[in-house]
């Protein structure tokens, strides 16, 4: 098998571009050949444009040694000239789904050390038998067509950009690669261990190449489905520029005729979208539930109804989307630190502690307004703010965020009430925030 050299990599990274002068990089690296491979490929792409890397191990602490083995990985990259971190993953560890949980504290730790050095792209070394495993892994669990899109080679978040350069290519080139420069590579133990899917299936993969599904044709496969996705998504966003109508305390207004003229498909993904922003949701509702929500919808809201954490209820000739307010669980929020409370709102307190605050600490704690939290805030407003408050639909007040203390409630920061002048000082900020947004950056296909 061909070694993937200079050349090669600079046309796979083509594809992920533009990318800023002298560009700034992380790259995850575990010392297995695939992440290896991928942070010589990129030091050397980075070097030809007066760039810099920064290779990040994570320790999960899942497994004697595991320190050892990061400690191995730092050694190496210093050898190799890169800069390196280790990064620990501390804390009790789950029992259940560790890979799962696993992966999801490693982007976590790998995210958080790019945002604190100003890094705008982390590299994955994701490569195609990587890609052929999670197409197959999702269409045994029943994925639709965003599921079976597997994963894209470059995805956008708030402050950071996931750059997948090696998802078309084969593993045993990247091993070439490492032999050609005659460096070793360690072996996970846990890819060993039947005990996972992913490996039971990695098993069979010679045995579906035999019939016609290589990872490259299923590669391919998930490539077109990434372009069906993409454009649907483009047009679920135009749909939703017409038919929703986010509003700052978060709730959304919706047009059933606009959703109704619609596609099916296009308007249900619009529908869950607006589930996900108002709930607060990671993730979309199940789709068997969301279709039947669609269907009962379609036939006219004559009560209602609830799915991912919200109420759908008729106010005029639009729908009004709320969230439920008894699934807001109650957080502490300290002096100096940010809080994403409920997956909806950002709320942040100044570092000064201040006795206005009611505790010693100057901690407060995020809830849900609720309905008797509403009728006590109506007597403390002026006449002027309880008229503005009262824009808010009834059905939406009870789930604002309210801040609180041992006293009693301190701010309701969304209808302009404060318990005293320092309170509202101490509050930085407070924002409709939702942990996925009315629409996202694009599934991308390069």
């Amino acid at each position: 098998m061909k070694a993937l050299n200079r050349e090669d990599f600079a046309l796979l990274m083509e594809g992920l571009g533009p990318f800023e002068p002298e560009p700034a990089m992380a790259v995850g690296v575990s010392g297995g050949a695939d992440s290896l491979a991928l942070a010589l490929l990129l030091n050397d792409w980075l070097a030809d444009r007066g760039g810099s890397l920064l290779a990040l191990t994570v320790d999960h602490g899942l497994r004697r040694g595991s320190a050892e083995e990061a400690a191995e990985v730092g050694a190496l990259m210093r050898r190799l000239g890169i800069a390196q971190e280790t990064l620990h993953w501390r804390g009790e560890k789950p029992s259940a789904s560790r890979q799962a949980a696993a992966r999801e504290a490693r982007y976590a730790l790998m995210t958080r050390a790019c945002e604190k050095r100003g890094i705008l792209h982390l590299a994955l070394a994701h490569h195609q038998e990587d890609q052929a495993e999670t197409f197959l892994l999702r269409l045994g669990r029943g994925s639709g067509l965003d599921g079976l899109a597997a994963m894209a080679p470059l995805a956008e978040t708030a402050g950071l950009r996931l750059l997948r350069p090696l998802l078309t290519v084969p593993k045993a080139r990247l091993e070439e690669s490492l032999r050609q420069r005659h460096i070793a590579w360690a072996e996970d133990p846990s890819n060993e261990d039947a005990a996972f899917a992913r490996v039971r299936l990695r098993r069979l993969l010679p045995d579906l190449a035999r019939e016609g599904l290589t990872p490259g044709r299923v590669g391919t496969a998930s490539r077109h489905l990434g372009r069906a996705r993409a454009a649907l998504e483009t047009d679920v966003a135009a749909l939703l520029a017409r038919a929703a109508r986010p509003h700052p305390a978060g709730f959304v207004v919706l047009s059933p005729a606009v959703l109704a003229a619609a596609p099916g498909e296009v308007s249900l993904r619009a529908l869950a979208r607006c589930l996900m922003i108002v709930g607060g949701g990671a993730y979309t509702p199940r789709l068997d539930r969301l279709e039947r929500l669609h269907g009962q919808l379609a036939a006219g809201l004559k009560r209602g109804v609830t799915l991912g954490g919200c109420r759908i209820l008729a106010q005029g000739e639009s729908w009004l989307i709320v969230r439920e307010a008894g699934r807001c669980a109650e957080e502490a929020l300290a002096p100096g630190e940010c809080l994403l409370w409920d997956g909806r709102f950002e709320l942040s307190l100044g570092r000064r502690r201040g006795a206005a605050l009611g505790a010693k600490s100057g901690k407060l704690t995020v809830g849900a307004l609720g309905t008797a939290g509403w009728r006590r805030l109506l007597a403390e407003l002026s006449p002027s703010k309880s008229q503005l408050a009262r824009l808010v639909p009834p059905a939406a007040r009870a789930a604002l965020p309210a801040l609180s203390d041992r006293k009693g409630l301190v701010a309701v920061p969304l209808l302009g009430y404060f318990r005293d002048g320092t309170a509202a000082k101490r509050l930085i900020r407070c924002r409709f925030a939702p942990t996925n947004g009315l629409t996202g950056a694009a599934f991308t296909v390069v």
